[in-house]
Protein backbone atom coordinates (compact mmCIF):
# COMPACT_ATOMS: atom_id res chain seq x y z
CA UNK A 1 0.00 0.00 0.00
CA UNK A 2 1.79 3.33 -0.82
CA UNK A 3 2.17 5.73 1.71
CA UNK A 4 0.90 9.75 0.81
CA UNK A 5 2.40 12.06 2.86
CA UNK A 6 -0.01 15.64 4.03
CA UNK A 7 1.89 17.82 1.47
CA UNK A 8 1.32 15.45 -1.51
CA UNK A 9 -2.25 15.10 -0.20
CA UNK A 10 -2.65 19.14 0.30
CA UNK A 11 -1.17 19.32 -3.63
CA UNK A 12 -3.71 16.39 -4.68
CA UNK A 13 -6.20 18.25 -2.69
CA UNK A 14 -6.06 21.79 -4.24
CA UNK A 15 -5.55 20.22 -7.96
CA UNK A 16 -8.96 18.16 -7.41
CA UNK A 17 -10.71 21.89 -6.17
CA UNK A 18 -9.36 24.03 -9.22
CA UNK A 19 -10.88 20.86 -11.01
CA UNK A 20 -14.02 21.64 -9.54
CA UNK A 21 -13.62 25.57 -10.18
CA UNK A 22 -12.71 25.20 -13.19
CA UNK A 23 -16.03 23.20 -13.84
CA UNK A 24 -18.40 25.13 -12.54
CA UNK A 25 -17.25 28.08 -13.94
CA UNK A 26 -17.66 26.05 -17.65
CA UNK A 27 -14.02 26.50 -18.47
CA UNK A 28 -14.38 23.00 -20.07
CA UNK A 29 -12.84 19.16 -19.74
CA UNK A 30 -9.95 17.81 -21.02
CA UNK A 31 -9.77 15.22 -24.20
CA UNK A 32 -6.83 12.79 -24.90
CA UNK A 33 -5.14 13.01 -28.20
CA UNK A 34 -5.91 11.05 -31.32
CA UNK A 35 -2.77 10.08 -33.23
CA UNK A 36 -3.63 9.11 -37.19
CA UNK A 37 -0.76 6.67 -37.47
CA UNK A 38 -2.20 5.87 -40.90
CA UNK A 39 -1.63 8.80 -42.52
CA UNK A 40 2.18 8.67 -42.38
CA UNK A 41 1.71 6.05 -45.27
CA UNK A 42 -0.14 8.57 -47.46
CA UNK A 43 2.55 11.26 -46.68
CA UNK A 44 -0.01 12.98 -45.01
CA UNK A 45 2.06 14.48 -41.92
CA UNK A 46 2.90 17.17 -39.98
CA UNK A 47 5.63 19.71 -41.19
CA UNK A 48 8.14 17.48 -39.18
CA UNK A 49 6.67 14.74 -40.86
CA UNK A 50 5.12 13.29 -37.56
CA UNK A 51 1.29 12.18 -37.55
CA UNK A 52 -1.44 14.57 -37.62
CA UNK A 53 -3.51 14.89 -34.82
CA UNK A 54 -7.59 15.35 -33.39
CA UNK A 55 -9.22 15.12 -29.95
CA UNK A 56 -12.51 13.39 -29.59
CA UNK A 57 -15.23 13.74 -27.33
CA UNK A 58 -17.94 11.30 -28.45
CA UNK A 59 -21.94 12.20 -28.42
CA UNK A 60 -24.41 10.65 -26.51
CA UNK A 61 -28.32 10.82 -26.34
CA UNK A 62 -29.78 12.52 -29.01
CA UNK A 63 -26.78 14.08 -29.95
CA UNK A 64 -24.94 10.58 -30.98
CA UNK A 65 -25.34 10.94 -34.36
CA UNK A 66 -24.37 14.53 -35.05
CA UNK A 67 -20.55 15.62 -35.48
CA UNK A 68 -18.70 18.52 -34.63
CA UNK A 69 -15.59 19.11 -36.52
CA UNK A 70 -13.53 21.86 -34.85
CA UNK A 71 -10.02 23.26 -36.77
CA UNK A 72 -7.56 24.45 -34.47
CA UNK A 73 -6.14 28.09 -35.68
CA UNK A 74 -2.57 29.37 -35.31
CA UNK A 75 -1.45 31.63 -38.62
CA UNK A 76 0.31 30.16 -41.72
CA UNK A 77 4.24 30.27 -42.78
CA UNK A 78 5.04 31.37 -45.82
CA UNK A 79 8.64 30.27 -46.48
CA UNK A 80 10.98 27.99 -45.42
CA UNK A 81 12.32 30.14 -42.76
CA UNK A 82 8.97 30.86 -41.41
CA UNK A 83 7.75 27.15 -41.37
CA UNK A 84 11.29 25.87 -39.66
CA UNK A 85 10.13 28.15 -36.55
CA UNK A 86 6.83 26.23 -36.55
CA UNK A 87 8.67 22.75 -37.32
CA UNK A 88 9.47 21.67 -33.77
CA UNK A 89 6.39 23.61 -31.51
CA UNK A 90 2.67 22.20 -31.95
CA UNK A 91 2.02 24.40 -35.09
CA UNK A 92 4.76 21.97 -36.85
CA UNK A 93 4.63 18.66 -35.05
CA UNK A 94 2.10 16.73 -32.95
CA UNK A 95 5.25 15.24 -31.34
CA UNK A 96 5.08 19.08 -29.21
CA UNK A 97 1.22 18.72 -29.30
CA UNK A 98 -0.26 18.50 -25.60
CA UNK A 99 -1.91 15.06 -24.43
CA UNK A 100 -4.75 16.64 -23.19
CA UNK A 101 -6.72 19.42 -24.43
CA UNK A 102 -9.54 21.74 -23.01
CA UNK A 103 -12.77 21.31 -24.30
CA UNK A 104 -14.99 24.60 -23.71
CA UNK A 105 -17.22 26.95 -25.70
CA UNK A 106 -18.05 25.35 -28.76
CA UNK A 107 -16.62 22.38 -27.52
CA UNK A 108 -18.30 22.25 -24.22
CA UNK A 109 -20.58 18.98 -23.13
CA UNK A 110 -22.51 20.49 -20.91
CA UNK A 111 -26.11 22.03 -21.85
CA UNK A 112 -25.34 24.95 -19.59
CA UNK A 113 -22.68 25.83 -21.12
CA UNK A 114 -23.18 24.75 -24.94
CA UNK A 115 -26.94 24.44 -25.62
CA UNK A 116 -27.23 23.21 -28.97
CA UNK A 117 -23.68 21.14 -29.48
CA UNK A 118 -23.17 19.63 -26.22
CA UNK A 119 -23.96 16.10 -26.49
CA UNK A 120 -22.73 15.95 -30.40
CA UNK A 121 -19.21 13.90 -31.19
CA UNK A 122 -17.05 16.99 -30.88
CA UNK A 123 -13.50 16.84 -32.45
CA UNK A 124 -10.87 19.25 -31.99
CA UNK A 125 -8.77 18.92 -35.35
CA UNK A 126 -4.77 20.14 -34.45
CA UNK A 127 -2.97 22.50 -36.62
CA UNK A 128 0.57 21.69 -37.55
CA UNK A 129 0.92 22.31 -41.44
CA UNK A 130 0.62 26.07 -41.77
CA UNK A 131 -1.54 25.86 -44.46
CA UNK A 132 -5.26 25.81 -43.38
CA UNK A 133 -4.65 22.37 -44.56
CA UNK A 134 -4.21 23.53 -48.65
CA UNK A 135 -0.66 22.97 -49.08
CA UNK A 136 0.49 19.53 -51.14
CA UNK A 137 4.28 19.31 -52.26
CA UNK A 138 5.66 15.39 -52.60
CA UNK A 139 9.21 17.10 -52.21
CA UNK A 140 10.83 16.91 -49.77
CA UNK A 141 14.57 18.76 -49.08
CA UNK A 142 16.85 16.55 -46.56
CA UNK A 143 18.39 20.18 -45.43
CA UNK A 144 15.25 20.75 -44.13
CA UNK A 145 12.99 17.86 -43.80
CA UNK A 146 9.89 19.74 -44.24
CA UNK A 147 6.91 18.53 -45.27
CA UNK A 148 4.21 20.47 -47.18
CA UNK A 149 1.45 18.64 -46.68
CA UNK A 150 -1.75 20.21 -45.30
CA UNK A 151 -4.39 18.81 -47.98
CA UNK A 152 -3.48 15.55 -47.35
CA UNK A 153 -3.71 15.86 -43.56
CA UNK A 154 -7.38 17.30 -44.39
CA UNK A 155 -8.27 14.10 -46.41
CA UNK A 156 -6.48 11.74 -43.62
CA UNK A 157 -7.98 13.53 -40.46
CA UNK A 158 -11.71 13.11 -42.21
CA UNK A 159 -11.52 9.85 -43.51
CA UNK A 160 -10.29 8.80 -39.82
CA UNK A 161 -13.74 10.41 -38.20
CA UNK A 162 -15.97 8.82 -41.71
CA UNK A 163 -14.78 5.65 -40.23
CA UNK A 164 -15.60 6.78 -36.22
CA UNK A 165 -19.24 7.31 -37.19
CA UNK A 166 -18.86 10.46 -39.22
CA UNK A 167 -20.43 8.24 -42.70
CA UNK A 168 -23.82 7.87 -41.03
CA UNK A 169 -24.05 11.57 -39.37
CA UNK A 170 -27.68 12.95 -39.41
CA UNK A 171 -25.77 16.58 -38.46
CA UNK A 172 -22.42 18.16 -39.03
CA UNK A 173 -20.97 20.83 -38.68
CA UNK A 174 -17.46 21.93 -39.85
CA UNK A 175 -16.79 25.11 -37.78
CA UNK A 176 -13.12 27.03 -36.94
CA UNK A 177 -11.13 29.45 -35.69
CA UNK A 178 -8.87 32.17 -37.09
CA UNK A 179 -6.31 29.45 -39.45
CA UNK A 180 -9.11 27.08 -39.24
CA UNK A 181 -11.98 29.92 -39.13
CA UNK A 182 -10.29 30.01 -43.04
CA UNK A 183 -10.03 26.63 -43.54
CA UNK A 184 -13.73 25.94 -42.43
CA UNK A 185 -14.42 28.26 -45.49
CA UNK A 186 -11.90 26.84 -48.10
CA UNK A 187 -13.26 23.19 -47.30
CA UNK A 188 -16.73 24.38 -46.34
CA UNK A 189 -18.41 22.40 -49.87
CA UNK A 190 -15.40 19.77 -49.77
CA UNK A 191 -16.88 18.74 -46.36
CA UNK A 192 -20.41 18.49 -47.58
CA UNK A 193 -19.49 16.24 -50.68
CA UNK A 194 -17.82 13.20 -48.13
CA UNK A 195 -21.07 13.28 -46.42
CA UNK A 196 -24.08 11.62 -47.01
CA UNK A 197 -26.83 13.93 -48.86
CA UNK A 198 -28.86 13.04 -46.00
CA UNK A 199 -26.58 14.57 -43.62
CA UNK A 200 -27.80 18.05 -42.46
CA UNK A 201 -24.25 20.00 -43.48
CA UNK A 202 -23.18 23.60 -42.42
CA UNK A 203 -19.98 25.60 -41.84
CA UNK A 204 -18.76 28.12 -39.29
CA UNK A 205 -16.16 30.11 -39.59
CA UNK A 206 -15.41 32.43 -36.30
CA UNK A 207 -12.31 34.63 -36.67
CA UNK A 208 -11.74 33.46 -40.35
CA UNK A 209 -12.70 36.33 -42.64
CA UNK A 210 -9.65 37.84 -43.27
CA UNK A 211 -9.62 40.63 -45.85
CA UNK A 212 -7.88 41.87 -48.28
CA UNK A 213 -6.49 45.49 -47.39
CA UNK A 214 -3.68 47.97 -47.31
CA UNK A 215 -1.49 48.78 -44.55
CA UNK A 216 -1.10 52.04 -42.87
CA UNK A 217 1.70 52.62 -45.49
CA UNK A 218 -0.28 51.88 -48.34
CA UNK A 219 0.82 48.14 -49.15
CA UNK A 220 -0.74 45.44 -49.62
CA UNK A 221 1.45 43.31 -47.12
CA UNK A 222 -1.28 40.24 -46.48
CA UNK A 223 -1.94 40.08 -50.29
CA UNK A 224 2.14 39.43 -50.44
CA UNK A 225 2.27 37.16 -47.49
CA UNK A 226 -0.79 34.93 -48.97
CA UNK A 227 0.86 34.46 -52.41
CA UNK A 228 4.05 33.21 -50.98
CA UNK A 229 2.21 30.69 -48.80
CA UNK A 230 0.03 29.43 -51.49
CA UNK A 231 3.76 29.17 -53.62
CA UNK A 232 5.77 27.82 -50.68
CA UNK A 233 2.86 25.10 -49.97
CA UNK A 234 1.65 24.24 -53.76
CA UNK A 235 -1.70 25.27 -52.46
CA UNK A 236 -3.28 26.82 -55.85
CA UNK A 237 -3.97 23.32 -56.90
CA UNK A 238 -6.19 23.13 -53.70
CA UNK A 239 -7.80 26.03 -53.48
CA UNK A 240 -11.43 26.20 -54.70
CA UNK A 241 -11.63 25.99 -58.59
CA UNK A 242 -14.63 28.14 -58.59
CA UNK A 243 -12.24 31.46 -57.35
CA UNK A 244 -9.04 30.15 -59.25
CA UNK A 245 -10.44 29.94 -62.59
CA UNK A 246 -11.35 33.69 -62.35
CA UNK A 247 -8.70 34.92 -60.09
CA UNK A 248 -4.99 34.41 -59.24
CA UNK A 249 -4.69 31.75 -56.02
CA UNK A 250 -3.32 34.51 -54.05
CA UNK A 251 -6.73 35.83 -54.17
CA UNK A 252 -8.47 33.01 -53.54
CA UNK A 253 -7.03 32.81 -49.41
CA UNK A 254 -9.37 36.02 -48.89
CA UNK A 255 -12.74 34.91 -48.29
CA UNK A 256 -14.63 37.68 -49.77
CA UNK A 257 -13.86 36.33 -53.28
CA UNK A 258 -14.96 32.83 -52.88
CA UNK A 259 -17.27 32.71 -49.93
CA UNK A 260 -20.15 33.64 -52.63
CA UNK A 261 -19.52 30.83 -54.44
CA UNK A 262 -19.74 28.38 -50.99
CA UNK A 263 -22.75 26.14 -51.84
CA UNK A 264 -23.26 25.06 -48.10
CA UNK A 265 -24.84 27.20 -45.53
CA UNK A 266 -22.01 29.08 -43.80
CA UNK A 267 -21.89 31.07 -40.76
CA UNK A 268 -19.48 34.10 -40.14
CA UNK A 269 -18.65 35.38 -37.06
CA UNK A 270 -16.47 38.07 -36.86
CA UNK A 271 -15.32 41.33 -34.89
CA UNK A 272 -15.33 43.95 -36.91
CA UNK A 273 -12.31 45.53 -35.09
CA UNK A 274 -10.58 41.68 -35.15
CA UNK A 275 -7.59 42.21 -33.25
CA UNK A 276 -5.33 39.84 -35.12
CA UNK A 277 -6.23 41.66 -38.50
CA UNK A 278 -5.72 45.17 -36.82
CA UNK A 279 -2.16 43.62 -35.50
CA UNK A 280 -0.88 41.96 -38.91
CA UNK A 281 -3.12 43.48 -41.74
CA UNK A 282 -3.51 47.02 -40.99
CA UNK A 283 -0.38 47.94 -38.95
CA UNK A 284 2.07 45.36 -39.21
CA UNK A 285 5.65 45.71 -37.35
CA UNK A 286 6.97 46.37 -41.58
CA UNK A 287 4.52 48.64 -42.16
CA UNK A 288 5.10 51.02 -38.65
CA UNK A 289 8.62 50.94 -37.93
CA UNK A 290 8.78 53.36 -35.08
CA UNK A 291 5.74 51.61 -33.35
CA UNK A 292 3.35 54.10 -33.31
CA UNK A 293 0.64 51.28 -33.13
CA UNK A 294 2.28 48.98 -30.43
CA UNK A 295 0.30 50.39 -27.75
CA UNK A 296 -2.99 50.94 -29.76
CA UNK A 297 -2.60 47.48 -30.80
CA UNK A 298 -2.27 45.48 -27.47
CA UNK A 299 -4.98 47.17 -26.25
CA UNK A 300 -8.14 49.28 -27.83
CA UNK A 301 -8.17 51.96 -24.72
CA UNK A 302 -5.07 52.97 -25.44
CA UNK A 303 -5.33 54.11 -29.18
CA UNK A 304 -5.30 57.60 -30.02
CA UNK A 305 -8.21 59.33 -32.05
CA UNK A 306 -6.30 59.11 -35.55
CA UNK A 307 -5.67 55.50 -34.77
CA UNK A 308 -9.53 55.10 -34.14
CA UNK A 309 -10.31 56.91 -37.50
CA UNK A 310 -7.89 54.31 -39.25
CA UNK A 311 -9.65 51.31 -37.38
CA UNK A 312 -13.25 52.49 -38.42
CA UNK A 313 -11.62 52.60 -41.63
CA UNK A 314 -10.73 48.89 -41.06
CA UNK A 315 -14.34 48.04 -40.27
CA UNK A 316 -16.26 49.63 -43.12
CA UNK A 317 -13.65 47.69 -45.57
CA UNK A 318 -15.31 44.19 -43.79
CA UNK A 319 -18.51 45.29 -44.33
CA UNK A 320 -18.05 46.22 -47.63
CA UNK A 321 -16.35 42.91 -48.32
CA UNK A 322 -19.13 40.84 -46.65
CA UNK A 323 -21.47 42.70 -48.80
CA UNK A 324 -19.68 41.96 -51.83
CA UNK A 325 -21.45 38.25 -51.04
CA UNK A 326 -24.60 38.93 -51.60
CA UNK A 327 -27.78 38.34 -49.59
CA UNK A 328 -28.16 34.17 -49.18
CA UNK A 329 -30.74 33.32 -46.52
CA UNK A 330 -28.89 30.41 -45.68
CA UNK A 331 -26.11 32.18 -44.64
CA UNK A 332 -25.34 33.50 -40.61
CA UNK A 333 -23.76 36.76 -39.93
CA UNK A 334 -22.70 37.94 -36.20
CA UNK A 335 -20.45 41.04 -36.60
CA UNK A 336 -19.49 42.72 -33.46
CA UNK A 337 -17.40 45.57 -32.65
CA UNK A 338 -15.41 44.27 -30.12
CA UNK A 339 -11.72 44.07 -30.24
CA UNK A 340 -11.11 40.81 -29.76
CA UNK A 341 -9.98 37.21 -31.69
CA UNK A 342 -11.70 34.26 -32.16
CA UNK A 343 -14.96 34.42 -30.17
CA UNK A 344 -16.42 30.47 -30.24
CA UNK A 345 -13.74 28.44 -28.40
CA UNK A 346 -13.72 30.85 -25.08
CA UNK A 347 -16.77 29.93 -22.56
CA UNK A 348 -16.70 33.61 -21.67
CA UNK A 349 -17.59 34.65 -25.02
CA UNK A 350 -19.17 31.68 -26.43
CA UNK A 351 -22.43 31.18 -23.96
CA UNK A 352 -22.69 32.90 -20.48
CA UNK A 353 -23.87 35.28 -17.81
CA UNK A 354 -22.16 38.50 -19.93
CA UNK A 355 -21.57 36.90 -23.23
CA UNK A 356 -21.36 39.46 -26.03
CA UNK A 357 -24.67 39.78 -27.32
CA UNK A 358 -26.32 41.15 -30.54
CA UNK A 359 -29.85 42.14 -30.58
CA UNK A 360 -29.81 40.56 -26.57
CA UNK A 361 -28.56 37.51 -28.48
CA UNK A 362 -25.45 35.68 -27.99
CA UNK A 363 -23.10 33.77 -30.37
CA UNK A 364 -24.12 30.49 -29.01
CA UNK A 365 -27.92 31.15 -29.56
CA UNK A 366 -27.37 32.53 -32.74
CA UNK A 367 -25.29 29.83 -34.27
CA UNK A 368 -27.90 27.22 -32.76
CA UNK A 369 -30.72 29.01 -33.99
CA UNK A 370 -29.17 29.20 -37.61
CA UNK A 371 -28.03 25.76 -37.78
CA UNK A 372 -31.57 23.91 -36.75
CA UNK A 373 -33.32 26.63 -38.84
CA UNK A 374 -35.27 27.89 -36.23
CA UNK A 375 -34.89 31.73 -37.09
CA UNK A 376 -32.38 33.47 -39.16
CA UNK A 377 -29.43 35.61 -38.02
CA UNK A 378 -27.62 38.22 -40.02
CA UNK A 379 -26.94 41.16 -37.41
CA UNK A 380 -23.93 43.75 -37.63
CA UNK A 381 -22.68 45.91 -34.55
CA UNK A 382 -22.87 49.34 -34.49
CA UNK A 383 -19.14 51.08 -34.84
CA UNK A 384 -17.41 51.05 -31.39
CA UNK A 385 -17.47 51.54 -28.40
CA UNK A 386 -21.19 51.56 -28.59
CA UNK A 387 -21.28 47.60 -27.77
CA UNK A 388 -20.93 47.45 -23.89
CA UNK A 389 -21.12 43.10 -24.21
CA UNK A 390 -17.58 42.81 -25.67
CA UNK A 391 -14.95 41.47 -24.46
CA UNK A 392 -12.35 43.55 -25.46
CA UNK A 393 -8.57 42.18 -24.37
CA UNK A 394 -5.10 42.99 -24.00
CA UNK A 395 -3.65 41.07 -27.04
CA UNK A 396 -1.68 38.01 -26.49
CA UNK A 397 1.53 37.74 -29.62
CA UNK A 398 1.90 34.51 -28.70
CA UNK A 399 -1.73 33.05 -29.00
CA UNK A 400 -2.17 33.21 -32.66
CA UNK A 401 1.20 34.00 -34.45
CA UNK A 402 1.19 37.10 -36.61
CA UNK A 403 2.57 36.93 -40.52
Amino acid sequence: MMVVDTKTKRCLYLQLVCLLLSTLKGEGFYMGITYVQNAVAKGAVCLDGSPPAYHLDKGFGTGINNWLVQIEGGGWCNNVTTCLVRKNTRLGSSKQMVKQLAFSGILHKEETFNPDFYNWNRVKVRYCDGSSFTGDVEAVNPATNLHFRGARIWTAVIEDLLEKGMKTAKNALLSGCSAGGLTSILHCDGFRALLPTTTKVKCLSDAGYFINAKDVSGVEHIRAYYNDVITTHGSAKNLPVSCTSRLNPSMCFFPQYLAQNIRTPLFILNAAYDSWQIKNILAPAVADPHGYWHDCKLDVTKCSPAQLKTMQSYRLGLLHALAGLGKSPSRGLFINSCYTHCQSEMQETWFSADSPVLNKIPIAKAVGEWYYDRAPFQKIDCPYPCDKSCHNRVYDPNEHPGV
